[in-house]
């Protein structure tokens, strides 16, 4: 895991290696300090001899400057590194998800992967700052301390014996409670972020149904959740400081005690003992020594705090795509629209009993055009799923252009496969750049005639913008007809060899549903069309109509063919019929 997140370093390394070597320089000035001090009254004030009071006191400037300017320069390549490698994690773990499988972005809830990229982040990055600053200074800093206070008083210094194994034992008990709770706090993150995204992106629905109430009500309940285990977290590390001060205070009341008669017993001189000036750096390396311990034990609570954070991000980053371009000799051109299912079936998951579809055999020749028709459930949108390769076909074999789809690159296939999905999505920008989908270098001509194919192009003039028209986050300001629409004049724009519509007319009119396909026989008679419909008048003229159900292809032909033969399609001809009637 260590590893893994090390690579996001990279070109931020040498700024990780010089922040802990400037804070080693700070920590060495600051313990130099104390024994400056101490020459200066032992030998300079003392004995009232200037010429020492003057070395010392510019060796005392010299030591602070220095402090100072190792300090600036470890908090300032600290702080590049941290953002730095910030940077690069955010980098691949986007990247990495942006190669996703439909399969893998079905291990992972929206939500999680926002947390992940923001909040995992945000603290990693607050951690690995900590962990090239204060996880340097404060060993360094207890080592260091701890050395000049043995060479001044060896019997001064076993004082520390009896601190140093309280405040531990303190960090033990402590840092694996807050580690559980912090744990629970992050998986909770989560659930508070689904619930923020629910609601925004549902809020008409809220509205409209006037359930603002439950939603605040169960925003409150994670709110109150998060609260309630930081604030028990809190209470835990609170107990920290009052075993730090027990301990401070205590090392320097036998320090004092113990070194006013070490100094007495000397007369004052180093060579007989104890001097007033070693005793005063003491009370300096006393200080220095347990608030090093003190920082070291947040040190240990960021580390444990930042344990869930590492292993979340590693998921994302270690996940692997389940679907990839074959490693040699990758077909790169489809010769035609044509599709051969061939005892083709498919699990979601390799551990699913369930088959979601059961020897499927199906031919359908370059530029037919294929409906497809069947209850909720029966598979249909599974069934295109597996012709772009979104998802792979787990027995059986699936060809389009006579080649087997594992064998295409996957780039390839993508960009001859159109596939306008049941849940239309629009992104923020004018029609044109959200057009450009399709293809980033189509002219305004190509992108009108895309548009009039799928009947969008009167509406988009009547907006006074016409195609610079601002489309807002999720196609909000657009109607549902107008979404698809425009989804539809993206998918054309690829000259795509096989265009499958998934439901992608439900919300318009049984007009313009005609219009567009009457556009696509007479101005793309050689795109294989496959189209999803709940309505048998959406497809109804296609060249062969498949009836699916529970997973599997019941019947196959033409409408009249199909009103003779299948029973599930004069079932649903004949209510709709009715229903019109009605």
């Amino acid at each position: 895991m260590i590893k893994r997140l090390s690579r996001c370093i990279r070109e931020y390394k040498w700024a990780a290696i010089g922040s802990p070597i400037c804070m080693i320089g700070e920590v060495s000035m600051e313990v130099l300090i104390p024994l400056a001090m101490a020459k200066l009254y032992d030998y300079g004030i003392s004995q009232q001899n200037i010429s020492v009071v003057v070395q010392q006191a510019v060796n005392l400037v010299i030591l602070a400057v220095c402090s100072l300017m190792f300090g600036v320069a470890s908090a300032t390549l600290a702080s590049k590194a941290a953002t730095g490698f910030a940077k690069n994690l955010r980098h691949d773990m986007f990247y990495n998800v942006q190669n996703f499988s439909f399969s893998n972005i079905d291990k992972f809830s929206t939500s999680s992967i926002v947390t992940r990229l923001t909040s995992d982040v945000a603290n990693l990055q607050m951690a690995f700052q900590m962990m090239i600053r204060m996880a340097v200074r404060c060993p360094m800093m207890l080592l260091l301390a701890m050395v000049s206070s043995v060479r001044i008083s060896l019997k001064l210094s076993l004082v520390f014996c009896v601190a140093l194994p309280i405040l531990v034992a303190a960090l033990v008990a402590l840092v694996p409670k807050v580690f559980r709770i912090f744990d629970r706090v992050f998986k909770t993150y989560d659930r508070l972020n689904n619930v923020v995204q629910e609601n925004v992106h549902g809020i008409r629905v809220v509205k409209s149904f006037v359930r603002e109430d439950r939603e605040i009500q169960k925003f409150n309940d994670i709110s109150d959740s998060i609260y309630r285990d930081f604030c028990k977290a809190e209470r835990i590390l609170a107990l920290n400081n009052p075993i730090m001060q027990l301990c401070v205070y205590g090392c320097m009341l036998a320090i004092s005690w113990l070194g006013a008669h070490m100094v007495v017993a000397s007369g004052n001189q180093e060579a007989l003992g104890l001097t007033t000036g070693q005793l005063s750096s003491m009370f300096t390396y006393v200080t220095q020594i347990l608030s090093s311990l003190m920082m070291l034990s947040m040190v240990f609570v960021m580390m444990t705090m930042a344990r869930s954070p590492m292993n979340r991000c590693c998921q994302i980053l270690s996940e692997t795509a389940d679907l990839d371009s074959p490693a040699e000799n990758a077909v790169t051109q489809v010769a035609d629209g044509s599709i051969s299912f061939e005892n083709v079936s498919f699990r979601y998951s390799s551990t699913a009993q369930h088959r979601a579809l059961k020897d499927v055999n199906l031919t359908i020749p370059s530029g037919a055009t294929v409906g497809i028709l069947g209850g909720t459930g029966s598979s249909k949108t599974t069934l295109v799923q597996l012709i772009p390769r979104l998802y792979d076909v787990s027995e059986g074999c699936l060809k389009v252009g006579g080649v087997d789809v594992r064998r295409y690159d996957l780039e390839v296939l993508r960009n001859n496969v159109a596939m306008v999905l049941q849940k239309n999505v629009l992104f923020s920008g004018t029609i044109k750049e959200n057009l450009r989908w399709g293809n980033p270098d189509a002219t305004d001509e190509e992108l009108i005639r895309a548009c009039r194919l799928a009947c969008a192009h009167d509406f988009i003039m009547a907006f006074p913008e016409g195609y610079d028209h601002k489309i807002e986050q999720g196609g909000t300001n657009v109607s549902g007809g107008q979404k698809q629409r425009l989804c539809i004049a993206r998918a054309l724009l690829k000259n795509p060899k096989i265009l499958i519509l998934d439901d992608s007319t439900s919300a318009v009119d049984t007009h313009t549903d005609a219009m567009i396909r009457q556009a696509f026989r007479q101005e793309i008679p050689g795109t294989t069309k496959l189209i999803i419909a709940q309505r048998i008048s959406s497809v109804q003229d296609a060249d062969m109509i498949v009836v699916m159900d529970n997973g599997m292809i019941r019947d196959v032909g033409t409408h009249e063919e199909l009103l003779k033969s299948s029973t599930i399609y004069q079932e649903v001809y004949y209510s709709q019929q009715k229903g019109g009637e009605e």
